[in-house]
């Protein structure tokens, strides 16, 4: 079995239950949406690949690490061929595994979603990502308080929307909620202003801390 990579890198969590806490990050290429505000624009497309290696030289890189956590994200990883192998042979080694995907997949579809080691962030694409549609709501019935969803909200229609899904869902009773700003579209203070005047409870506003450690748009970090 033979892994396409865009990326492997060591840093912190910049956003997510774990953020501030060492990390090695897993990059797969290819997606299947077209975000407006995509910040991995280069990693979406399925050849956007930089290297091969088998699922022993990655267990290899991630012991010469010493990192215990690990974070699968993309473009979509759950669009891999071999995610449910590469997921259970981890967590068979004693990582803890975060998988970021975009809202689109059905998870369920992925034996591992329940393991105790391994947590799901799930986006819920708003009206300004133009992937709305996309959405996969059937998730929900399955997360739980280790998994978090995240709103990446472009303007204030966004905030509307995201309160919405929230209420409808009871997301904040099922698991974590994060809003976090599509960066440079809305001002981080913008949110929290309307997070105070509308009650939110429960709700965490996510600063991606990474690009505040490094440029925006620096790779590998």
């Amino acid at each position: 079995m033979k892994l396409k990579l865009a990326e492997k890198f060591a840093s912190i969590n910049g956003e997510g239950k774990k953020a501030g806490e060492p990390a090695v990050f897993i990059r797969f290429p290819g997606c299947n949406l077209k975000c407006t505000y995509c910040d991995t624009q280069w990693a979406i497309e399925e050849n956007a690949w930089k290297e091969e290696l088998s699922l022993d030289d990655l267990r290899d890189y991630l012991r010469e690490t010493g990192i215990n956590n690990i974070t699968l994200t993309g473009g979509e990883p759950l669009l891999q061929k071999h995610i449910n192998t590469v997921v259970k042979e981890l967590l068979e080694d004693g990582y803890t595994i975060e998988i970021e995907t975009n809202g689109s997949q059905d998870i369920s579809k992925f034996d591992f979603y329940d393991y105790g080691n391994v947590s799901f962030t799930v986006d819920y694409k708003l009206p300004g990502s133009g992937q709305e549609g996309a959405m996969f709501m059937d998730n929900y019935n399955l997360l739980s308080l280790k998994d978090s969803v995240k709103f990446v909200v472009s303007n204030l229609e966004d905030l509307h929307k995201a309160h919405a899904i929230i209420d409808q869902y009871n997301l904040t009773e099922l698991t974590t909620v994060y809003l976090s700003a599509a960066f440079s579209d809305i001002k981080n203070q913008e949110i929290v202003d309307y997070m105070i005047e509308h009650k939110l409870n429960g709700i965490k506003l996510q600063l991606q801390l990474h690009k505040y450690i490094w440029h925006p748009d620096t790779q590998g970090v």
